[in-house]
């Protein structure tokens, strides 16, 4: 069965020229959106997709009615192949159930990975030559202390849940945790009291194990990206391989994360920087995004 999709930008243009090319293959039924092909919900292409089964194959007038970009349109193609559903494109005459037509998605599948090598380096290169500017980019600290000391306010209130207050400031429950937690004076400043035969001999800090329980849950974002199984095993085998990851439930959203730290400020850092803030990274390269909570094992008062 042949199933038909068209798309329009603006209410100004019409569909006729896109239906009478499908119903000339002939396409048995037709879905339609009126939308841009920047935005993610588009209810027709949604209705087609689901309407497709085995064996049939979904058509467009041309590729750009289908994808909002070129990795969009290859990653809804490859789970149309992976569900057994063919895709045709009229104009520039590409068919998946056909060897040529395979060949070519193949090289698109190319090109899209290309595309996302291309924006990292440059972003990373922005980032770079940004921070030898001095400019280290994210929110204005003012409203940074603004917003922890209300949340230390309301904190105080033991009416309020988490949640609540989350809500309320409009920010995460990591980032909760990070204004509410109490901070130990920092190694730094202990040394610098001492006096000055500590300071000709001074102490090597011990190195200390912290064991956490992290709940992470990994979504695509949008109905028509399926990356999260991917992003899962990226973060996984490159990033929690790295502090003894242990899995309690094989299929389960739970770690157990051994971590080497000295102070409790390097504790955090490398919690924040080098795990919560790369797994976003790399669920984002995927257009992903994550959620979780993290918990001390011994000290469950240790939130972040």
């Amino acid at each position: 069965m042949l199933v038909g999709y068209a798309r329009v930008s603006t209410t100004d243009q019409n569909l006729d020229l896109q239906k009478d090319a499908l119903l000339a293959v002939p396409c048995e039924r037709i879905f339609s959106d009126t939308a841009s092909g920047a935005k993610t919900q588009r209810p027709g292409l949604t209705e087609a997709l689901q309407h497709c089964r085995l064996g049939d194959t979904l058509v467009v007038w041309k590729l750009d009615r289908l994808g909002r970009s070129l990795p969009h349109l290859v990653e809804t193609v490859r789970d149309l192949v992976a569900k057994g559903i063919g895709f045709r494109s009229l104009r520039e005459n590409i068919d998946t159930t056909t060897s040529g037509g395979k060949l070519i998605f193949h090289i698109f599948a190319s090109l899209a990975e290309f595309e996302r090598d291309i924006v990292r380096e440059r972003t990373q290169a922005g980032l770079s030559a940004a921070r030898a500017r001095g400019r280290k980019g994210g929110r204005p600290k003012g409203g940074d202390e603004k917003k922890k000391k209300a949340a230390l306010a309301l904190k105080m209130d033991t009416g309020r849940s988490v949640k609540e207050i989350c809500e309320i400031l409009g920010i995460s429950r990591n980032t909760y945790y990070k204004y509410t937690r109490s901070e130990e004076m920092p190694l730094a400043k202990l040394l610098s009291s001492s006096n000055s035969k500590s300071r000709e001999n001074p102490i090597t800090p011990s190195v200390k194990v912290m064991k956490v329980k992290w709940w992470l849950q990994v979504e695509n974002n949008s109905k028509f990206v399926r990356g999260k199984g991917k992003v899962r095993n990226e973060i996984e085998q490159l990033l929690l391989s790295r502090f003894a990851m242990e899995k309690p439930d094989k299929k389960g959203w739970e770690y157990i994360l051994t971590i080497p730290y000295t102070t409790d400020a390097e504790l955090d850092r490398i919690i924040y920087e080098e795990i919560l803030a790369e797994a976003e990274r790399m669920a984002d390269l995927r257009h992903c995004f994550t959620e979780g909570d993290m918990i001390s094992v011994d000290d469950p008062e240790r939130r972040w």
